[in-house]
């Protein structure tokens, strides 16, 4: 079970003020509203990236921001996954490389087994050897999907996943992200402000203007 309680952010001079948030293991959640009104950041926070001013994100029975910048670290690369918005693939390394950076970050050994899985999934079979700058942008998404899910991890995280694609190339990801989340049994949040997205998951949640000064 993913929670957050009382999640203050700053953002310059600001606090962005977050509602609370509860997702059951396994259910999807779509974080709305126009850009500029904190979805990111709240991911950041959910994802043990970004130190929120007040509040507390427990996944499970773990306080995630009681923990040493460490042992965080080691939790975020075992049990959360996020796709950014921007891939941050490697550039110079392989599809497969990509994918093995996931468990060196993560302080796991690599696994070719679930790599290959998880590309077979995704349609990048024929990929693997391919450098990550000689991807198209769909199956860059399409890689950082899968090194996402590379760790099994509780929770996946996923920053504007269909931003720019026309309604066939995002019903054809939305359907993916969701099957693949589903297969996996992770629980899927989504930062979106897209409402094909919104309406093929479970709950969604409004994000206001909730900026107060600091």
């Amino acid at each position: 079970m993913l929670i957050t309680r009382n999640l203050a952010i700053e953002r310059g001079d600001d606090l962005i003020r977050s509602p609370d948030l509860t997702l059951q293991a396994g259910g999807s959640l779509a974080l709305c509203g126009p850009s500029g009104v904190g979805k990111t950041s709240l991911l950041l926070v959910i994802a043990g990236i970004l130190r929120p001013k007040t509040g507390e994100v427990r996944l499970g029975e773990q306080s995630l921001w009681s923990l040493s910048d460490e042992k965080r670290a080691r939790l975020r690369g075992r049990s959360i996954g996020y796709v950014f918005a921007s891939f941050h693939l490697i550039d110079a390394l392989s599809v497969m490389e990509n994918l093995q950076l996931a468990r060196v970050c993560a302080g796991l050994p690599s696994d070719l087994q679930r790599a290959r899985y998880l590309l077979g999934h995704m349609g990048l079979a024929d990929l693997s050897e391919r450098r990550a700058d000689r991807l198209s942008q769909g199956q860059m998404q399409r890689v950082a999907l899968a090194r996402a899910l590379m760790n099994k991890p509780e929770v996946l995280l996923c920053d504007e996943p269909t931003a720019a694609l026309d309604d066939q190339s995002a019903k054809s990801l939305i359907d993916l992200l969701i099957r693949s989340a589903r297969e996996e049994g992770v629980s899927l949040v989504v930062a979106t402000h897209d409402q094909r997205m919104a309406a093929s998951l479970d709950k969604t949640v409004l994000l206001t203007s909730g900026r107060v000064a600091a």
